[in-house]
């Protein structure tokens, strides 16, 4: 699947607040993989999972865990069949719909046009008291910067294509095995398909001061642009990447092209960069991992806020945090979610 996420400016808002309205995921046709816990991740149902946990992402990154209402929409590909038709389209809209119940909505509508690609994003709304969401622009010194999940997404959607393309399979093969590939492959669609909700409840109870989702400008970009709306005199500076396992070596292999280490690479559906209070951090990063909210939640303290001038930066050489896949064998030194905030200092 060659992903890709365009979007405006995410942390542009109202009297209110808002941002994005929409997300498209570019979708491709199902090949057969292994079933995990919320079904074969290379399925028509697993894309459209991906693309609504897309959407919502704009409400969960201002804390809001509701959504009233979920339009869909849905571009046919003007390249299939009937019978594609027939067979892939529903089970798209079936990932769509499966994802916004499990976030507490439904959809209610939406639009279907044709078009060469498939395409599948839509519009997440809610209406809400002002206790019930939170403004991303109240950072201050002293905060740590929080992830909650790891980069890499497009490096291992990349990397799982080249498995057939032996040219560039050639460039990585001696940094990376096929199985390390397939686990890294398998841990971003899952990871991309989960949803941003439990860390959006957990903005409330750890006092956070602000927050945005990281997709289409990549872990940077995304923290450059919340920089810019904060109201008082700060700058991020990032210190730790928590990058899916071995995806870091294959972007050197290939000179830096997906702009991963440099916080330029392109997330799908990726996690929340939150602002939180330095004494909440190592907590929140702690209770997103109970047992209580189901499997896979993670996060890492990635950063601190000084004081600045509304710029955001990673440090010359960033501490790569290997993130283990999900399936493999963590080492102890891996998917470390409380690093301290001296340690990103």
């Amino acid at each position: 699947m060659d992903s890709q996420t365009y979007s405006t400016q995410d942390v542009g808002w109202g009297p209110v607040g808002g941002g994005e309205v929409a997300h498209v995921l570019l979708c491709s046709e199902p090949e057969a993989w292994k079933v995990g816990p919320m079904g074969d991740p290379r399925t028509p149902v697993f894309q459209g999972r991906i693309a609504c946990a897309n959407v919502l992402s704009d409400l969960y990154a201002m804390g809001i865990t509701e959504c009233d209402n979920m339009l869909m929409l849905l571009s046919v590909s003007q390249k299939m069949t009937d019978e594609e038709r027939e067979k892939i389209m529903p089970l798209i809209i079936k990932g769509f719909r499966d994802a916004a119940e499990d976030g507490g909505t439904s959809v209610t509508g939406g639009q279907t046009v044709l078009n060469p690609w498939i395409i599948v994003g839509g519009v997440a709304t809610v209406v809400c008291q002002p206790n019930e969401f939170i403004m991303p622009d109240s950072a201050v010194p002293g905060d740590v910067l929080v992830l909650t999940k790891p980069l890499g997404t497009q490096v291992a959607v990349n990397a799982h294509q080249w498995l057939d393309n032996p040219e560039k399979w050639n460039k990585i093969k001696l940094v990376v095995s096929k199985e390390d590939v397939e686990l890294a492959y398998q841990e971003a669609m899952f990871s991309m398909a989960m949803l941003n909700r439990t860390a959006a409840s957990l903005m409330h109870t750890f006092n956070a001061h602000a927050a945005t989702d990281i997709t289409g400008f990549g872990i940077l970009g995304h923290a450059q642009n919340l920089a810019k709306q904060q109201r008082s005199e700060v700058s991020f500076v990032i210190h730790n990447l928590p990058i899916i396992a071995k995806m870091a070596a294959i972007s050197k292999a290939c000179g830096n092209r997906f702009g991963l280490l440099q916080g330029t690479s392109p997330e799908t559906s990726g996690g929340l960069l939150i602002c939180l209070p330095r004494e909440q951090a190592a907590r929140f990063c702690a209770e997103i991992k109970s047992p209580k909210y189901g499997e896979g939640h993670q996060a890492w303290i990635i950063g601190i806020v000084e004081k600045g001038n509304q710029t955001a930066r990673i440090i010359d050489k960033p501490r790569i945090i290997e993130v283990t896949p999900r399936g493999a064998t963590a080492s102890p030194q891996d998917n470390n979610s409380t690093t301290s905030p001296e340690a990103a200092s």
